[in-house]
């Protein structure tokens, strides 16, 4: 983009960045994970460009396209970030004052969505194949790669936000190194290797839930015991039953990154053979003696599609997987639900709601195993969501049809 041409050859249904540089119109392919529109109002910035008026600029919805030092940029975000956590004195005042858990999670939200929104104003150029032109920018191409696709020289340069390109690095290096999850055994064979826009397994309750509590008996008649696992994800609980004796497991999801993110991982584990990775909407074809489940905990509407993993609109994965879990479940079978009671502590969901949703949908619970959430926001007591996070509880439900 400097000292290109001022206008990139792009598809029809690409959706492009526009501005004014050198007197000549530019324009590049837009990129952003969360589906925000290119911005209308762009000015260019570089390393004179001082942090009050970039933070001006920003939160007046102005984006600006960085063509200073790579690492200057870097420092003005943090500086942006600084600024945007200042809370005002009056803010502060209006939001000591008592109010529900549920409207302290919608303001938190509100207001986290509008930090984002601010701070992805600071936009990054890349070439057509992925480089940065920016003096002492790291070599992101691999990164780029893995969330964007191989790069296509025929679309031209593109630009991001510099918050985006750093979420896309530091996924990179959680795919690259793993994550170790002790029930998979002893390292170096115990690591799940997250892709971008695949949640990581980094909170082990519910991994341990599924590790240790007690698998159904093979039923009369079977010759081996077969499991769904709905939503695999990463394909973590897959491998961990594989790991614990289970014959045969189909794993479901409807991300495509999740899926060759499962087939990935299940293959470095030498599980392939066991496990069965399909796309589907919630449950594949047949039934199965063991169906698990560890949906969104969050009944609340996902920002972004990175999101997806941690919210849930509507309550609809859970609704739909407890509507179907009879169909597809052989006589005697069991269901297992993972799902933490954060959203009955902020007020999104009762207790008695859920247990009303299990019996209107022919259900019933056979035993309900617990865990305590062990990450660190259960004991930051600066975290606006504090009360409810240090009274939550992971739970792995053992559900059969009435």
């Amino acid at each position: 983009m400097p000292n290109s041409s001022p206008v990139s050859a792009l598809p029809s249904t690409a959706q492009t960045i526009n501005w004014t540089e050198a007197d000549l119109p530019c324009s590049a392919l837009w990129r952003s994970e969360r589906g925000a529109p290119p911005p209308k109002k762009v000015m260019l910035a570089d390393d004179t460009t001082n942090a009050d008026t970039a933070y001006r600029l920003a939160c007046e919805g102005t984006s600006l396209l960085w063509r200073g030092d790579f690492q200057n940029a870097k420092q003005l975000l943090k500086a942006l970030a600084r600024r945007a956590d200042q809370v005002p004195a009056r803010k502060r005042k209006k939001a000591s004052q008592e109010v529900s858990l549920a409207d302290a999670f919608h303001l938190h939200r509100l207001s986290q969505s509008q930090r984002a929104r601010m701070l992805g104003q600071l936009l990054i150029p890349f070439n057509a194949d992925y480089s940065i032109p920016l003096r002492r920018a790291p070599d992101a191409k691999v990164a780029c790669s893995e969330a964007w696709g191989t790069a296509d020289e025929s679309q031209g340069n593109s630009v991001a936000s510099l918050r985006e390109l750093l979420g896309i690095t530091s996924a990179h290096e959680w795919r690259r190194v793993g994550v170790e999850i002790p029930a998979l055994g002893e390292p170096p064979h115990n690591r799940i290797h997250p892709h971008y826009g695949v949640f990581s397994p980094v909170r082990g309750e519910y991994i341990h839930l599924v590790a240790t509590v007690h698998l159904p008996k093979k039923l009369a008649g079977q010759t081996s015991l077969l499991v769904f696992d709905i939503g695999t994800g990463t394909g973590v609980l897959s491998a961990v039953l594989v790991r614990r004796g289970v014959d045969q497991v189909v794993a479901t999801d409807q991300d495509p990154r999740a899926i060759a993110c499962a087939k990935d991982n299940l293959e470095r584990l030498g599980m392939k053979d066991k496990v069965q990775v399909v796309q589907a909407n919630l449950f594949p074809e047949g039934r199965a003696a063991l169906i698990v489940c560890n949906p969104p905990w969050l009944p609340a509407r996902p920002s972004s599609p990175l999101e997806h993993s941690v919210y849930d609109e509507g309550g609809r994965m859970l609704s739909g997987f407890l509507k179907g879990l009879t169909s597809h479940l052989v006589p005697k079978g069991e269901g297992w639900l993972i799902l933490s009671n954060l959203a009955e502590h902020l007020g999104l969901r009762t207790r008695e709601e859920l247990l009303a949703a299990f019996e209107a949908n022919g259900l019933k619970v056979v035993s309900r195993i617990d865990a305590k959430p062990l990450h660190p926001k259960t004991a930051d007591t600066t975290d606006a969501l504090h009360d409810a996070r240090a009274k939550e509880v992971t739970s792995l439900w053992r559900l059969a049809a009435i």
